[in-house]
């Protein structure tokens, strides 16, 4: 591989000039200032201690940086990677323990090295199993599931976690009779407040508003001696490089979630920055570059204690909102936050964590699509139906399952789709053919049309179909194949258009094959097709050159 096809930020740098960096240099700013609170608020959704989520706003982004093919990708903790991770390690630690952290960061290096392969392999083109309904319903279950997590901070109570929608809502129903009013006041002013920027003063960074509001609050109002719950000591510093413990039996455990968290935070990445990249001309994402990427860039920041990571949409659109020509921007943002985490931690001690979970809920509510179920349900009913069920089975039978569930059903969808073609043989008008079929050689031929690639999926039914028409038309003289809409023929169909060829034959009825793709015509001479007769010419110049019509 080209080293800067491995390395894209060689393609920029030399070209790096002042105007860039004055572009770059705001961004990185803005988007460092909003890393912090952001940060630190990931952390609490993946259950870790809020300084890990600083961890992992350094490296992953550094080395996406180097690496990336997108030039304003904000990478770093994000909702859903956090949700899922602390999904998948809750099942075998206590939240914010010693050994739940050690099992995060093992998990991040799995999904890294998961990413990697990917890469390597060549397999960027699995997200497209994910098909646009199956991620809107599950991002939309997800935001709801995160959202409703957040309001034990917000009620100030202690309620077990869970990824089922129905025991969050009933453990904090359950509470609700102890509410602690303060730490109540303190999130719903935290919400109002970003709320507000947004629509007001959307140029300055409501997290970071709300963080220093938060703390003033708390320590001025001494509303920690009310059991407002607080962030406390943060450790100031870098982190330590060391390598994960690998646990091959946990390693086992967390394979399931690995695989999930590497694919859906690859799909959200490449969402990101292909929605991004559109509005610029001067670089290209290439997915398989973007997987060893992210992969790379979750590696290295597990061994400098980070849980999984990726592209995330805010941080990007505020990136490129502000500025950003290229990754130094990216480089700054990490900068910004090393500067943080060695001067500025104890700064921290007195952050309600009512107002971190103002910030998450504020940040994946706005994920919830209403409009898409509406527009699918007047546009396609099965892809309604994939939204649908994706969105039910997240929120009752969790969230891995929930999207394993979405895929499969949109596979089977799809499936039946191809099994089941449209198949156009009518004895009146059509759209494409302004001709009665009826007429043609005062009906002795047909025309078939097949709108589908021809495989084994639904080889036995054009097989029935054209054998039903053989026994039918007794006085028919041509059976003609319009395969203008076949793009691919498998040896199974081969073979079927070999056995419904010799029952022509045996019939006396000649067998024409039109408009076949030169792909098809290469199979079909390969398996030796005697009774087909192949013709380049399309079904109208057919039609037009017929000797009765």
């Amino acid at each position: 591989m080209d080293i800067k096809q491995l390395f894209p930020i060689l393609k920029w740098l030399p070209n790096y000039n002042a105007k860039l960096f004055k572009g770059d240099l705001s961004a990185g700013l803005t988007v460092g200032i909003m890393l912090i609170p952001q940060g630190m608020a990931y952390a609490m959704l993946a259950g870790v201690p809020p300084i890990y989520g600083l961890y992992a706003a350094i490296f992953p982004q550094l080395v996406y940086a180097l690496m990336g093919t997108s030039r304003q990708l904000g990478v770093g903790p994000v909702a859903m990677d956090s949700l899922l991770t602390a999904v998948a390690v809750s099942q075998f630690a206590q939240a914010e323990s010693d050994e739940y952290v050690a099992i995060a960061i093992l998990l991040a290096l799995m999904v890294g090295v998961i990413q990697v392969a990917m890469g390597i392999l060549r397999l960027g083109f699995l997200v497209n199993f994910l098909s646009r309904p199956v991620i809107g319903g599950f991002t939309s279950a997800a935001a709801l599931i995160i959202g409703f997590s957040q309001l034990k901070h917000l009620l100030g109570v202690d309620i077990p976690g869970s990824q089922y929608f129905y025991e969050i809502v009933w453990f904090n129903l359950s509470e609700i009779g102890s509410t602690n009013v303060h730490s109540l006041w303190v999130g719903v002013l935290g919400i109002l407040i970003i709320l507000g920027f947004k629509k007001w003063l959307p140029s300055i960074p409501a997290p970071l508003v709300v963080v220093v509001m938060g703390i003033l609050l708390v320590w001025g109002l001494g509303l920690h001696e009310y059991q407002v719950k607080i962030v406390e000591d943060i450790p100031s510093g870098l982190p330590v490089f060391g390598i994960p413990n690998l646990d091959w039996d946990m390693m086992q455990k967390l394979m399931g979630s690995a695989f999930t968290i590497a694919i859906v935070a690859f799909m959200e990445a490449i969402a990101v920055g292909k929605a991004i990249q559109a509005r610029h001309k001067d670089y290209k994402i290439v997915p398989n570059q973007e997987l060893l990427a992210l992969g790379a860039g979750n590696i290295v920041g597990a061994m400098f204690q980070s849980f999984p990571t990726t592209g995330g949409f805010s941080r990007s659109a505020v990136n490129d909102q502000s500025g950003a020509k290229t990754n130094m921007a990216a480089i700054i943002s990490a900068l910004f936050v090393i500067l943080t985490l060695m001067f500025l931690t104890s700064w921290f001690y007195f952050l309600p964590k009512a107002v971190l979970a103002s910030i998450i809920m504020v940040a994946v509510f706005k994920l919830i699509n209403i409009k898409e179920p509406k527009k699918l349900w007047g546009n396609d009913r099965q892809d309604f139906l994939v939204w649908l069920v994706t969105f039910v089975a997240t929120l009752t039978i969790g969230i891995q399952l929930g999207i394993l569930v979405g895929v499969l059903l949109s596979i089977m969808l799809m499936m039946y789709r191809i099994g089941y073609p449209d198949i156009e043989y009518k004895n009146g008008e059509t759209r494409l053919y302004q001709k009665e079929y009826s007429e043609l050689n005062g009906g002795q031929t047909i025309v078939l049309r097949f709108d589908e690639q021809l495989c084994y999926v639904n080889s036995e039914l054009f097989q029935d179909k054209v054998e039903q028409l053989l026994e039918e038309k007794s006085d028919l003289k041509q059976l003609v194949l319009d395969a203008s809409g076949i793009n691919y023929i498998d040896s199974t169909a081969a073979y079927v258009l070999e056995e419904v060829s010799v029952l022509a034959q045996s019939k006396n009825i000649e067998m024409i094959l039109l408009a076949a793709k030169d792909n098809i015509i290469n199979i079909l001479k390969k398996n030796n097709l005697e009774y087909v007769s192949v013709q380049g010419r399309s079904i109208e110049n057919w039609l037009a050159s017929a000797s009765t019509v």
